[in-house]
């Protein structure tokens, strides 16, 4: 890297810590010098008391709890300065942003606030499991080619019983106004793409986004059922109401599909020839019910575009099976169906990310009992994350005998984090040196806490606001819906 490029990559990451520090409004050196902690540690963080020991950290462990506790964080500011950090883009410099959860499992916690069930899978295959904990909702910017590098941008503790695609909605909302407002997005760019997974209501959030310059990519259950445009309307004698859904399109069944739209083939390293099929403007059936019972009027008909796409092989070996997605665009080209398929591919990176943050920086590690203090807590991954990416261009590969060598631009968030110490002294620290105090005389000896602390039950509904059954397509022997139960052709 040139003097200058260097120069200009050190100025950034300084400026984020500067600003992350006037984002602390009580506890600031405390929470500041324990995210450097968190940072410098020699491996990964085990526990939350244990980085008291590491020399960054200059304040003892009753102070770091106290931070954690009952410390303050402007999240507002923060939000806007994650936002206003250089963000990764697509090859057309298009912003593609991902969306998912992840749960903070407190089983034992029965003294935690808002706990709620978390869907989790077990060891066995097919092992859905309902685990309590705090589920956190997480947007993050993707980058394109191979990389587990994310930029994350907002987090969002779910209550018990929220409108999973309402609290998604908001969410997504204030991202892109603060995108916007940071001159990340302008008028004449390309619109920003937003990649769920199965499981989100994909036609109901590009319904709610319709105002913004966003498009929706979402993964689809095989069994869905969608519909195609309505025929031209015809003058009746008899009368009758005009047809507003045209023939079905059922995803397990061959013979509903019909022309497709547009057919690509690309040759991959890892999956040999990725076929994409897509047909246009085929939208659900929507009833009045569950998220549609209080809708004023007459349903919308959300029009989108279908795509399936196959693969020769997967490098686990595992089984082989067409992935349906759903893109909120119409007549797309095949460079639109390319681009969609290939970017929902690149959302995995979040689940790296994810890994990140629980194995190497501790996230779920602090056996919180403040759902505050949690949230206080996963401000600190995310701004810690951030400091990572933005040291990217600086770190020095601190190498073990037995990995192999890669380029600068290819090391890992682990990788990166192992030489951040040294990164670390030519930043600065804008904390204040501690002042020397007495520990408090604490419980007599002797004495017992008489002051109990409060149980507190699982939320009795799921974050979709529904009573946690078991679904039909997890049941062993259950037949999923509208398939055909045929061999998908073609």
């Amino acid at each position: 890297m040139r003097d200058g490029e260097r120069g200009s990559a050190l100025g950034q990451l300084v400026a984020f810590r500067q600003e992350f520090y006037e984002c602390l409004t009580a506890r600031a050196d405390t929470l500041f010098e324990l995210a450097d902690a968190v940072l410098c540690a020699d491996g990964p963080v085990r526990s939350l008391v244990g980085l008291s020991l590491v020399p960054e950290h200059r304040r003892g462990h009753g102070a770091l709890y106290d931070a954690v506790n009952c410390g303050r964080i402007e999240v507002d500011r923060l939000r806007r300065a994650l936002g206003g950090v250089r963000l990764p883009r697509a090859a057309d410099g298009r912003l593609v942003l991902a969306v998912d959860v992840s749960p903070w499992l407190r089983p034992d916690g029965a003294t935690c606030m808002e706990r709620s069930f978390c869907h989790t899978y077990g060891r066995g295959r097919n092992e859905h499991q309902m685990v309590p904990g705090w589920p956190y909702w997480i947007v993050v910017a993707l980058e394109t080619g191979r990389t587990s590098w994310t930029a994350p941008l907002d987090a969002v503790r779910l209550a018990p019983g929220a409108d999973v695609a309402a609290v998604t909605t908001e969410q997504i909302r204030d991202v892109i106004d603060r995108l916007i407002a940071a001159r990340q997005w302008r008028d004449g760019d390309p619109e920003i793409l937003l990649v769920l997974d199965a499981g989100y209501d994909a036609p109901r959030i590009a319904y709610l986004l319709a105002d913004l310059p966003v498009q929706i990519l979402a993964r689809l259950r095989s069994d869905r059922v969608f519909r195609r445009p309505a025929p031209p309307h015809r003058h009746n004698p008899k009368g009758g109401r005009p047809a507003r859904h045209g023939g079905e399109f059922v995803f397990g069944d061959h013979d509903t599909w019909g022309k497709e739209h547009v057919v690509t083939c690309t040759e991959t390293r890892l999956y040999g020839t990725a076929t994409a099929r897509a047909w246009d403007r085929l939208h659900p059936r929507l009833q009045r019910r569950s998220a549609w019972a209080d809708f004023q009027g007459p349903l919308p008909v959300i029009s989108g575009t279908v795509i399936r796409l196959t693969v020769d092989h997967l490098p686990s070996g595992g089984v082989n099976k067409p992935v349906w997605l759903w893109w909120s665009g119409v007549d797309a080209t095949a460079t639109d169906i390319d681009r969609c398929w290939q970017m929902f591919l690149r959302r995995f990176d979040i689940e790296h990310t994810f890994r990140m943050f629980k194995q190497t920086l501790g996230w779920t590690r602090p056996q919180l009992r403040n759902p505050d203090a949690a949230d206080r807590w996963t401000w600190l991954m995310l701004t810690v994350f951030t400091q990572l990416r933005l040291a990217r261009e600086l770190a020095v590969d601190l190498r073990r005998p037995w990995e192999k060598t890669v380029a600068p631009q290819r090391l890992t968030p682990a990788r990166v984090r192992r030489g951040f110490r040294h990164l670390r002294t030519k930043t600065g620290s804008p904390t204040a040196a501690p002042k020397p105090t007495r520990p408090g005389p604490g419980r007599p000896a002797g004495s017992k806490n008489r002051h109990r602390a409060a149980r507190h039950d699982v939320g009795l509904t799921l974050v979709t606001g529904q009573a946690y059954t078991r679904p039909a397509h997890h049941k062993q022997g259950t037949k999923p819906r509208r398939t055909g139960q045929t061999p998908a052709r073609g």
